[in-house]
């Protein structure tokens, strides 16, 4: 994959239009970069719009929305298992060790002994001041979905048994930085390929799966289901199990730069499923019910993400921070809003349930569908039972940001 930077709008004469294009685009709603999921509401249908409200601009500086709170305005703490809680800190800390804003607050975790509660507390305490987060309209309530790590029976060469191909970043996938024209979009990029003299948008999900793929010969593995396949992409992570037993670590490595498109809001506006049965789950067995609708629908989401092989041996997969996940305690967030590798407190419920969620969480994800300032993308661990949480969690919750005393907010 090649990584152009603006200057080179002087070697195609057609670009400059192309890039207005897709900052328009992106001005509409085009995700940020980095994300290593498509989005975490594949089969999830979003709530009914509200009346017209008044338009709020949004902050130009990041982390503008964390509002200062005190310790005793995060409910639940007293309940809080600070030894779980330490151990995805400590992960955490290997990804913020090297930055200047966190490094003392993580090597004086290392003097805390993790089976001493109370010397976790007062560490969080001694070194940190909680913020609340809220959105541009001032909510202090956001959305609070969930993802997994799906587990794929697959093989390292095509078969009958496994015809579906799971992509390499492609040599010709080019990704272009606009901070450099436009500073403003910092961490904003556009994605294409050069055909001629000009850079266009890159393939669609449907002109990859054809039968004569533009990508024959970059396949990474291959596996037995096309809507597992799919699911995996929006994941942005997973294992392909093999016949004989090894796992595969597979994790996103990059996008053909279009927007995602749910499928599960697709077909309840074509009133094949309503809300309530459109869940990862529910577009499985309607796919199951209709093998020849299948690849249209899949079709309908231009989005495609490619993958790499992650090391053996890691204890999760590993999110935008460079650090394994942690099933129950890593979130996904909107890094404009709350830096990444922070710890977040959540106050939710459980997945279809009235039972209190209220725990201290790691920002350690993004994720293409998570913007905000009270978003969060909860991690709910590998497999089917994780799944199931992932697929049912769709309410409303608060977080808590905690930074380090000495953190240079700029409000």
């Amino acid at each position: 994959m090649k990584s152009l930077q603006l200057p080179l709008i002087n070697l195609f004469p057609s670009f400059r239009q192309y890039l207005l294009l897709l900052t328009a685009l992106w001005l509409a709603g085009c995700q940020s970069v980095p994300s290593t999921r498509q989005s975490s509401e594949p089969a999830k249908v979003p709530a009914p719009e509200k009346p017209a409200a008044t338009t709020v601009a949004p902050p130009t500086q990041p982390y503008a929305l964390l509002k200062h709170a005190s310790w005793a305005d995060v409910p639940g703490l007293a309940n809080e298992d600070w030894a779980a809680s330490w151990q995805a800190w400590l992960q955490s800390c290997q990804g913020l060790k090297n930055k200047t804003d966190w490094q003392a607050v993580c090597q004086a975790a290392l003097t805390v002994k993790p089976e001493d509660p109370a010397a976790i507390q007062a560490y969080w305490q001694q070194y940190f001041n909680v913020y609340q987060t809220q959105q541009v309209d001032g909510a202090q309530q956001g959305l609070i979905t969930g993802y997994y790590q799906p587990v794929l029976k697959g093989a390292r060469n095509a078969s009958v048994r496994y015809p579906v191909p799971l992509y390499k970043v492609p040599a010709d996938l080019i990704t272009v930085n606009l901070s450099t024209l436009f500073p403003e979009l910092k961490y904003k990029r556009v994605r294409g390929r050069v055909q001629g003299q000009s850079l266009v948008p890159y393939y669609t999900r449907a002109e990859i799966e054809q039968i004569q793929s533009p990508l024959a010969g970059n396949e990474l593995l291959w596996v037995n289901d096309a809507v597992e396949a799919f699911f995996l992409q929006v994941q942005g992570s997973g294992i392909v199990e093999l016949d004989n037993g090894e796992r595969l670590p597979v994790g996103y490595a990059d996008q053909n730069g279009h927007p995602y498109q749910s499928i599960g809001k697709l077909l309840v506006e074509r009133g094949e499923m309503v809300a309530s049965e459109a869940s990862m789950q529910g577009i499985k067995t309607w796919g199951q019910q209709h093998p020849d609708q299948l690849r249209a629908l899949l079709d309908a989401n231009p989005s495609y993400v490619f993958f790499k092989l992650l090391p053996a041996g890691l204890s999760g997969p590993l999110g935008a921070l460079g650090v394994p996940l942690t099933a129950a305690r890593s979130v996904a967030v909107d890094p404009f809003y709350i830096p990444l590798g922070a710890p977040v407190y959540l106050a939710t419920t459980y997945p279809n349930s009235p039972e209190p969620l209220q725990q201290l969480m790691l920002a350690q994800d993004t994720g293409g569908a998570i913007k905000g300032g009270v978003r969060a993308d909860v991690y709910w661990g590998e497999g089917e039972a994780a799944g199931k949480l992932a697929g049912a969690m769709r309410q409303q919750g608060q977080l808590w940001v905690w930074l380090p005393k000495t953190f240079p907010l700029q409000h």
